[in-house]
């Protein structure tokens, strides 16, 4: 592309690139780029981009963040909605990278008819993009709206105590069955055969599901216990499916649908669960109960090459970063085993984590069977009958008496019997051995090995977590602040300097001792602590001071 030598001065300078040639005579400048007379038409734009896809990341760390999709997000659009991590969308609010006409042209041929087929509610809900679907604006606002309702006033306040007209010392109605059942009920009640309401562990009408159509294995949400916000997670035990659409551009895919068995982590559920302790720490700042519930992750050929290992592990990664406070809870008739156990232990964030089971609950490397296959099998038990079993004893003794006296016809028949003692008894005492490794896996025992913090009834944990969370809340608001104070005081000091203060107060009594937290009292303790650390800091700077410097310093005075 040429311009005419006489047309250049028409256009600004710097407008464009080139250098002048001569062809037939005739002088052009041959243009090598354009830069052109507006800015705003080209790369700088996607520059831009970068800079807000920059900003509404380090937003999230920093401040409630929360996108609402009411009409189509596109590119950069698209981003800044995932960047920003929690999003509500609205049912005719596709969010897509490029349109389908686009793709159509690069593919070649009419193959997508929408934008909701790229990206409508039917593709960003199950795959853990929007939190929550709105039928309409109304709705939208309805539900950012009540989400707000879980978040403190401001990125640095914690949690704070709301109204609640459910009383919080009351019983959970709701009782854990042992066969597969529907979580939501645990936490938010259900309606009875009989047609009466069964209240669950939080306040009633508190519960809100988000990302529930994303890895349904694993259920998450917010809810309110005795008006205290929290984080919530628990454990689908119920068979679920998780369903890859088929894609148009490829007209040999099929739909697949992927059956997930109950309490077992997929690559799905562990991501959704790490996204979860995320948004609940990023700026929402809630206290965490964790129904733990699980048997392990699933550990097969698709599912570790669906990235199964690294999503567990983002579940540490979260829990170790946690600023609030965390309670495991292994509820009724549940099971927390192996490699699942691990990825929740208090230790990875002991100052925030704590784990508390039911007192018909379980915890162990494997279930029983599993454990007597490894440390208790088939010899080893029929070593156990011989010895306990008087008729076994018995044939055992004649048979010695007969092998001596060459009676082998005798012999045989001994050996036939005593054969068939052994598989008489042996599915008795698989059984036993079965409950004798199921011994080893009670809450007694977690409680003497100092695993767990307590063992909790199911019927009352309502309360005693209610209290025990606003302890933790109050004991961890004052340890920030002393912190604060001085600079060189771990979490761990600054726990042992209250736990001074409050003297003859039962450490272990969270009523008693969210009396003593909340007394006026220790503001002068926290006076102290601020004007000896500040005295502290003084002093070491004017230690390092020449004799010089402090004459002057004192002459500045």
């Amino acid at each position: 592309l040429y311009i005419a030598e006489e047309d250049v001065g028409r256009f600004k300078e710097g407008s464009f690139h080139g250098e002048y040639v001569t062809e037939n005579g005739e002088k052009r400048l041959k243009l090598d780029d354009i830069v052109g007379e507006t800015d705003g038409i080209g790369v700088e734009n996607l520059r831009g981009s970068g800079l807000i896809a920059g900003e509404t990341s380090a937003a999230y760390e920093d401040a409630f963040t929360l996108s609402y999709v009411t009409g189509r997000s596109v590119g950069i659009g698209a981003y800044i909605n995932r960047l920003a991590q929690r999003v509500i969308q609205m049912a005719n609010g596709p969010i897509i990278l490029t349109g389908f006409s686009a793709l159509n042209k690069l593919l070649g041929k009419e193959v997508y008819v929408s934008q909701d087929q790229l990206g409508g509610p039917q593709i960003m809900l199950p795959n853990g993009v929007s939190h929550l679907l709105a039928s309409d604006d109304q709705d939208g606002v309805e539900k950012i709206l009540r989400w707000l309702s879980y978040v403190p006033k401001t990125a640095n306040d914690a949690s704070s105590m709301g109204p609640s007209t459910d009383p919080v010392d009351r019983d959970i109605a709701f009782k854990v069955p042992s066969t597969p059942y529907d979580p939501r009920h645990m936490l938010a009640g259900a309606t009875a055969a009989d047609g009466s309401f069964e209240t669950g562990f939080f306040d009633q009408g508190s519960f809100t599901e988000y990302l529930a159509d994303w890895g349904k294995s694993v259920v998450v949400g917010r809810a309110k216990l005795g008006g205290i916000p929290m984080g919530v997670i628990a454990v689908e035990t119920r068979l679920s499916e998780c369903r890859i659409p088929a894609d148009p551009a490829n007209p040999d895919s099929r739909e697949a649908v992927l059956a997930q068995a109950g309490q077992v982590w997929f690559p799905d559920s562990a991501f959704k669960t790490a996204q979860a302790l995320a948004d609940f720490n990023n700026a929402e700042n809630l206290p965490v109960m964790i129904f733990a519930n699980w048997r392990g992750f699933s550990g097969g050929t698709r599912d570790m090459y669906g990235e199964v290992l690294k999503f567990g592990a983002y579940i540490v990664d979260n829990l170790r970063k946690f600023t609030q406070p965390v309670f495991v809870y292994i509820p009724p008739n549940g099971e927390l085993r192996g490699g699942a156990w691990v990825v929740v232990d208090p230790t990875i964030n002991e100052d925030m984590m704590e784990m508390y089971t039911d007192t018909n609950a379980r915890g162990g490397i494997l279930e029983p069977p599993g454990i007597c296959d490894v440390k208790f099998r088939k010899p080893d038990l029929l070593k156990t009958m011989n010895r306990l079993d008087s008729k076994l004893v018995q044939l055992k003794s004649e048979l010695a008496i007969a092998e001596e006296s060459l009676a082998e016809d005798e012999a045989a028949s001994l050996r036939n019997q005593i054969s068939e003692r052994e598989n008489q008894l042996l599915p008795m005492y698989v059984q036993i051995s079965h409950e004798f490794a199921d011994l080893h896996d009670r809450p007694g025992r977690m409680k003497a090995k100092g695993v767990i913090r307590d063992v909790v009834p199911w019927e009352r944990s309502r309360e005693y977590f209610f209290h025990r969370v606003r302890r933790r809340l109050a004991q961890d608001a004052l340890v920030k602040t002393l912190k604060a104070s001085d600079a060189a005081l771990t979490h761990t000091d600054a726990v042992a300097l209250l736990r001074g203060w409050v003297g003859e107060v039962d450490w272990e009594d969270d009523k008693a001792m969210l009396a003593a937290l909340e007394a006026p009292e220790l503001e002068a303790n926290l006076e102290g602590v601020a004007v000896a650390a500040a005295k502290k800091s003084v002093t070491d700077i004017i230690a390092g001071l020449s004799e010089e410097q402090k004459a002057e310093l004192l002459s500045s005075l």
